[in-house]
């Protein structure tokens, strides 16, 4: 690795955009009318559009470093359509009830997008749509498989490409098929994040920094400096929860690792193409995430050491060398014009995953206690949708609303049960992410078109199927 590889520091955005100067910690006990604990997207978004369905309110949200510290900064930047658990849903719920979901998610893509511009702020928003590749003749049928599949949820804008038309929009090697979605967009992390917070104190919410929350109980959020007491508190931790009082095993923090190339050269660019700027992603088990960033890097991403033993976190984004190494050689397997090419910047994140791979957002109408989360890395926009959520789901309890088509989506309420004690959730994430990797190499070696049993063995173990 590279001595001139930035390694950690939060991540690339934040290198690219500066660090945000810091807001005041609690400054004692206080109270509230609705208490959100985490400064991301899902805690930012819910005290946006709380302030902005109900000005009266007092809202306080109460974040552990500042806001953007965890995946809201560290992401890939894919404000997609994508939701954990869609297929779960539909057999818990019926088909129909998915399909509702999916279009709400569909739906959010451009709900961001209309947000971002009428608060007048700049997020490096492109919506280009998102394009995932297939390499190998087991990723065309899983690729062919995937798109009929979001055919069925209704997704009938998707469309097919075999070698040829994706090579037109961009020149991966060995690209054999891709499947394009337009509801998708590229967007800078860190200036979402950044424009969100400073959007919400524009509105009157109380946003206090460096205050972690260590207990959150019915009506009270409990930190150093002082308790917070409100009617209502709502969990917005996603990959941080485990370090709360009680929930080490409500959501596992998956590690998601990312490196950033310096600027490309026009040259570079004209060989690979991608000028519709869509986020790129292809169905290998063990997947990559890609965009093509505002200032001309290629931002890539992949699980790395997928997880930490006890639920840890890492220290501000910090990356093995051979994750670094392998995402690099990632880079240069899809682009290999660009094997001598720097990379600037390497860091690592966490994000949530329950036990059925299922995102889920709830208000314990008995408690006042709420939360939503569990992405599964689909947080981007899955956040703003949950949000939304979270808003309707108080409004109705404290009688300013009744039902709305958000509380009625069947991922809301959804219960799941706890991750496995330590050292069983260890050797289950380890053993799974290496089955995967095998799986992958075995379907590049094999060339068959069909999907490696050692992975469907994988999926079956970790439950997400």
């Amino acid at each position: 690795m590279s001595s001139r590889v930035v390694n950690g520091g939060i991540s690339f955005w934040y290198a690219d955009d500066g660090f945000p100067e810091a807001r005041e910690p609690l400054g004692g006990d206080a109270s509230a009318d609705v208490v959100i604990v985490g400064g991301g997207y899902t805690g930012l978004w819910t005290a946006y559009y709380l302030k902005k369905a109900v000005p009266f309110l007092r809202i306080t949200v109460l974040e552990q470093k500042f806001c953007g510290y965890g995946a809201s900064g560290r992401n890939g930047g894919w404000l997609y359509n994508g939701i954990a658990g869609r297929d779960r849903y539909a057999k818990l719920h019926g088909h129909e009830a998915a399909v509702r979901l999916q279009k709400a998610m569909n739906d959010t893509v451009d709900e961001v997008v209309r947000a971002v511009g009428e608060e007048g702020f700049d997020a490096g928003l492109h919506k280009g749509g998102v394009l995932e590749v297939a390499r190998t003749p087991a990723q065309l049928a899983r690729l062919r498989a995937f798109h009929e599949h979001e055919l069925s949820y209704g997704e009938k804008d998707r469309e097919l490409y075999g070698a040829r038309e994706t090579a037109g929009r961009i020149r991966v090697a060995d690209a054999v098929g891709s499947s394009w979605t337009p509801h998708g967009a590229r967007v800078h992390p860190v200036k979402l994040v950044k424009g969100l917070a400073a959007a919400v104190e524009a509105l009157g919410v109380t946003v206090h920094e460096q205050t972690p929350v260590t207990e959150i109980r019915p009506k009270h959020a409990v930190t150093p400096y002082g308790t917070v007491r409100a009617p209502y508190v709502l969990r917005c931790t996603e990959g941080f929860t485990a370090a709360l009082k009680g929930q080490r095993r409500t959501w596992l923090p998956m590690n998601s690792s990312m490196i950033a190339t310096e600027p490309l050269t026009d040259a570079q660019w004209a060989a690979i193409g991608w000028e519709g700027r869509q986020t790129l992603g292809d169905m290998a088990h063990a997947y990559m995430y890609a965009q093509r960033t505002a200032d001309g890097r290629i931002a890539l991403g992949g699980r790395g050491v997928p997880y930490r033993f006890g639920s840890r976190t890492d220290n501000d984004g910090r990356t093995q060398a051979a994750t670094v190494e392998a995402l690099r050689e990632i880079l240069a397997d899809f682009f290999p014009m660009l094997a001598g090419t720097r990379i600037a910047h390497a860091w690592s994140g966490v994000l949530g995953v329950p036990r059925d791979w299922c995102a889920s957002v709830t208000l314990d109408r008995s408690t006042g206690i709420g939360w939503a989360g569990g992405y599964v890395g689909s947080g981007v926009a899955t956040a703003n949708l949950a949000a939304r959520t979270l808003r309707d789901l108080v409004q109705q309890d404290s009688g300013q609303g009744g039902r709305t088509e958000l509380t009625e989506l069947p991922w809301v309420g959804h219960k799941v049960r706890r991750w496995e004690p330590e050292p069983l959730r260890w050797l289950g994430v380890q053993g799974m992410y290496a089955t995967y990797r095998t799986a992958d190499r075995r379907e590049l070696t094999g060339h068959r078109a069909e999907s490696s049993r050692l992975a469907r063995w994988a999926d079956r173990v970790a439950g997400r199927h």
